[in-house]
């Protein structure tokens, strides 16, 4: 058990990949849809390459979406209109009629006219108004319209009943064909005052009347037979039969789902998943080392992944129609904001062929979203400069709408019923993808990880401790600023990262201004605080500016790839001048590793050309007179000298690689030393 208990401990970072593995699969196939999986890819407007499809079962033929919403827009349009009457409205009126009209009929206007006969046809005329029906609802002309008396109802044509714009030529008309005709102006002025609407429009009755056909919608149109070919191979999948293999595919999941044991559903997706997770972990392993090793950074990426696949299975879940607009560029932007170009493609790609076995129509969004990354590798660049982004983002937000747009007139062979919806999930998607500058802030934060952002900050010479180095250290301070210059002209020349190399250039030698004396580059007198030391003292001193600095970067909260640079920068190398001095005074008793820096010896490209620039700018202030034969010669001799102690070999630098370095470091400082012309005085 014992010994068990130290192999877990002795691999402990293993231990922790494989259980970060095994809690990502798991974790992705919960948040996985457990559906099963129609092996048929439907495309419209594409060929079907698979072989003849025959039904395997009697099926309806569903409708698609915007059949059913044209339905259910052509009901809404024509719903059935239910009024309801009042009787009491008549009983009220016309006793009303009964206490004014005396009033209104004098006998100077009856001339010989039966005031009881005139007071009898008012009140027919009354009766006759109401058996129509009066309203103040607008109702549409020709419309079949139910009212209801009571329990019974009746169906009539909406343009027999009275509403107000024809009241007024109703009453004209009963009294122009009859005797009372001079009698008009007073019976109308009487109706207009007493009449009232005794037909309402009945809108709970109407609406729940309308609810119930839309309940009863059908949501197919036809059925195919077990057995009835649905297409054969070669043909186009057109409108029809693209509905038909859609309602296969419907129809084949519901069975399939009430049929399988689930268990082999989620077996077959763990399989799928791990295999995606473990082409990554290769990946890492074979070309990105340095990264593999770092267990804080695999669950960065993890992470990630795990992130944009709950963002989409939660769209898939709730609002299918927005797939397009969860931002998946989101993923490549950061992974190559902390790391590079190359990983954040491969971890976009494997991220997206996960989601393409969760998301409709996967073939579309396969390919849209594997275009998109790629733009985004391609454009998203310096994410230091804001401009740069939005530009990147734009650019790809175009690129996103141009491949939609080939699609649909692909699928459609026109462009006239294009949906300008996904034209705006496409926009919502880029607004959305500027977050990941916040999201790379968080980032760092959180998993300790350096941006180009934060390196622009870092590199600010204004800052708080390189203020503070200029100010104790000014020699120090001068040399740090040119072998920068010096580095990052080396890592653009061989694409390495410039502005990580020279911001860990400008922090190197940190350490210094602790005993800024103590260094050749801040000495202004010819006092030299080493020549009352013993050449071991000197060397420590020296050394010592290494672990110095590191705890100096540390307090200050400097991030650790920039502290790599300080702990490499010498890697083993000897401080050689002082081990020369000890070697002369007791060649027999001299310890080599006195007069070691520490290391480790750099690890990567950055902090190989660190390492050189630093050796050379260093070496040149030695020569007197520099000529470019002279330089030419100590740059050779310098980096050579680097090259033949080992201290390259963890860095995964070419030979090819330090030859470029070595003539962009003897170009800069011919540059810094050539010879001015002499003024005459």
């Amino acid at each position: 058990m014992k010994d068990i208990l130290n192999k877990l401990y002795q691999n402990h970072a293993l231990v922790y990949k494989f259980f970060l593995f095994i809690a990502t699969t798991i974790l992705i196939v919960y948040l996985f849809p457990k559906g099963v999986y129609f092996k048929f890819d439907i495309q419209k407007g594409k060929i079907w390459q698979y072989e003849n499809l025959y039904a395997p079962f009697d099926f309806a033929i569903q409708k698609s979406k915007e059949e059913l919403l044209l339905n259910e827009t052509e009901i809404k349009t024509n719903k059935h209109l239910f009024f309801m009457t009042d009787e009491k409205v008549q009983t009220t009126v016309l006793q009303e009629y009964d206490a004014k009209i005396g009033f209104i009929l004098r006998d100077s206007l009856l001339n010989n006219i039966d005031k009881q006969a005139a007071i009898n046809f008012g009140k027919n005329v009354l009766q006759s108004i109401y058996k129509i029906g009066y309203t103040s609802y607008n109702v549409p002309k020709g419309k079949i319209i139910t009212i209801r008396k009571g329990n019974e109802a009746i169906d009539i044509l909406s343009d027999k009943l009275l509403v107000e714009n024809k009241l007024i030529p109703k009453i004209e008309g009963y009294f122009t064909r009859s005797r009372f005709k001079k009698l008009l102006p007073e019976f109308k002025a009487l109706f207009v005052n007493i009449i009232k609407p005794n037909v309402f429009f009945d809108e709970a009755y109407t609406n729940r009347a309308l609810e119930e056909e839309l309940n009863n919608i059908s949501i197919s149109e036809g059925k195919v037979s077990k057995g009835d070919l649905i297409i054969a191979k070669g043909n186009i999948v057109d409108g029809k039969r693209f509905s038909i293999l859609n309602s296969l595919k419907k129809e084949y999941n519901a069975q399939q789902l009430s049929d399988t044991n689930h268990y082999w559903l989620i077996l077959g997706y763990i399989i799928l998943v791990a295999l995606v997770l473990m082409m990554l972990l290769l990946f890492l392993r074979k070309y990105r080392r340095d990264i593999f090793d770092n267990n804080n950074k695999i669950t960065f990426i993890f992470f990630n992944i795990l992130f944009m696949v709950f963002l989409v299975t939660l769209t898939v879940k709730f609002k299918p129609d927005y797939i397009f607009a969860v931002p998946l560029i989101i993923l490549p932007i950061v992974i190559k904001a902390f790391f590079d170009a190359r990983l954040g493609l491969i971890t976009h790609v494997l991220t997206v062929l996960l989601l393409g076995f969760i998301v409709p129509n996967s073939f579309e969004f396969i390919f849209l979203q594997i275009i998109a990354g790629i733009v985004t590798i391609l454009t998203v660049s310096e994410l230091y400069k804001r401009a740069n982004l939005f530009i990147s983002v734009g650019q790809i937000t175009l690129i996103y709408m141009l491949a939609y747009f080939a699609f649909f007139i692909i699928q459609e062979g026109t462009a006239t019923h294009i949906k300008g919806a996904y034209f705006a999930l496409f926009a919502l998607n880029g607004v959305l993808a500027l977050l990941s500058q916040y999201l790379i802030w968080i980032y760092e934060k959180v998993f300790g990880l350096v941006s180009d952002v934060s390196l622009l900050e870092l590199s600010n010479t204004n800052s708080k401790l390189l203020r503070e180095l200029n100010e104790k250290a000014p020699g120090t301070f001068q040399h740090s600023m040119q072998v920068a210059n010096l580095a990052e002209a080396s890592a653009n020349e061989i694409g390495a990262n410039a502005m990580l190399v020279r911001t860990g250039a400008l922090y190197h030698d940190i350490g210094k201004m602790l005993n800024p004396m103590f260094f050749t580059e801040n000495q202004s007198t010819t006092v030299n605080p080493h020549n009352e030391l013993s050449p071991k003292d000197s060397a420590k001193i020296i050394i010592d500016h290494i672990i110095k600095g590191i705890e100096l970067a540390k307090k200050h909260g400097l991030p650790d790839r920039i502290i790599d640079f300080i702990r490499t920068h010498h890697g083993t190398n000897l401080v050689y001048y002082f081990y020369k001095q000890q070697e002369a005074l007791t060649p027999e008793d001299i310890n080599t590793e006195d007069f070691k820096y520490p290391g480790p010896i750099p690890f990567s490209k950055e902090t190989a050309i660190l390492m050189m620039a630093d050796a050379s700018e260093a070496a040149s202030k030695s020569l007197k007179e520099p000529t470019a034969q002279l330089i030419d010669d100590l740059i050779e001799k310098v980096i050579n000298g680097q090259m033949n102690n080992g201290q390259f070999m963890n860095a995964n630098i070419t030979f090819k690689e330090i030859q470029t370095i070595k003539k962009v470091i003897k170009k800069k400082l011919m540059n810094i030393y050539h010879l001015r012309i002499e003024y005459p005085e």
